[in-house]
């Protein structure tokens, strides 16, 4: 005849098969978070302009983002004035984009800056009348505070800018050593005028880096994610927040989106939060509005030599 446990027993058993399940329950959630989960923040010590010998060369160029396409957009609303280096008077295209890629066809391929860094096009019909299709291409005296005449809903204008290859570079100043960001305003003008504006100000108190880690075994030195590794966490990646007193911060709108790449700075959601990544990572398709490229100068790799201890801080 069969023995009946005891009520202790029984209450071992249920209290181990409790923990049992709690147990795997917290496994399947952590390996879930690991493969779906993304970054959701950044800080930095102090943004500032970078002089001749900040033209560094950046983590990638345009020919690594072929399979992205070529873009080349404006801010609408905007009027940009400036000396015209072609009538639009005497000039007229079918859109914006055609307009800003008269521009952009005004830079050489030798580095140097480029004959026209700016364009303004009339595309409203309603609006601009006997001006639509207008397309003025235009040069700044100062590439990093372009000249704006007017802007607001009743501006009929689109306006953007360009820089040429050893333009438009500025610098994340830290406690350890500078990084250097190669912006593109052709892809992010909305994300670049931002910056530029935050380059006016004295002061960047209420920016600073607060989260950093590494790229452990998951990516090889050049970004690569190994075969069969994970996706994280740790994530390979610099992170913060891009926010300065004394500057009203509006959301960001979705501009065009790349795959996250190596050396790749952009924007979390809609801003100001933003991170820098230290690896490849194609697994999150075009999720983000990536503001361009990151290095730390032209022998150094950009984040290499920050610590994953970064602690929260503002600028000085």
């Amino acid at each position: 005849m069969g023995r009946r446990q005891s009520d202790s027993e029984l209450g071992r058993f249920a209290l181990l098969a409790l923990f049992l399940m709690g147990a795997i329950f917290c496994c399947m959630v952590y390996l879930f978070l690991s493969m779906v989960s993304k970054p959701n923040s950044i800080t930095v010590d102090s943004v500032s302009e970078l002089g001749e010998n900040g033209g560094e060369v950046a983590l990638g160029s345009e020919e690594e983002d072929g399979e992205d396409g070529e873009c080349c957009g404006g801010i609408e609303h905007l009027e940009l004035w400036g000396d015209a280096v072609k009538w639009g008077s005497q000039f007229n295209v079918n859109s914006s984009e055609e307009c800003c890629m008269a521009c952009k066809a005004m830079c050489g391929d030798q580095g140097g800056p480029c004959l026209c860094d700016s364009w303004v096009f009339c595309g409203n019909r309603e609006a601009c009348g006997l001006r639509f299709g207008e397309c003025w291409l235009k040069k700044q005296k100062d590439t990093l505070e372009p000249d704006r005449k007017d802007s607001g809903d009743l501006v009929m204008w689109t306006s953007g800018f360009i820089f040429g290859e050893r333009e438009g570079v500025v610098g994340l100043e830290t406690e350890y050593g500078v990084l250097r960001i190669k912006l593109f305003p052709d892809c992010a003008p909305h994300s670049v005028a931002y910056i530029l504006e935050m380059l006016q100000v004295p002061h960047y108190a209420g920016c600073h880096f607060y989260r950093a880690e590494e790229r452990g075994s998951f990516w090889d030195l050049l970004g690569n994610h190994v075969e069969n590794a994970p996706f994280g966490p740790p994530f390979a990646l610099i992170q913060g927040t891009l926010e300065a007193h004394g500057i009203i911060f509006k959301n960001i709108p979705t501009e065009v989106s790349h795959a996250v790449r190596r050396g790749s700075v952009a924007w979390i959601g809609s801003g100001p939060e933003f991170f820098i990544s230290l690896a490849n990572h194609f697994e999150w398709k075009n999720a983000y509005t990536r503001v361009r490229f990151c290095s730390s100068g032209r022998h150094g790799n950009c984040g290499e030599n920050c610590p994953a201890s970064i602690q929260t801080g503002g600028l000085e």
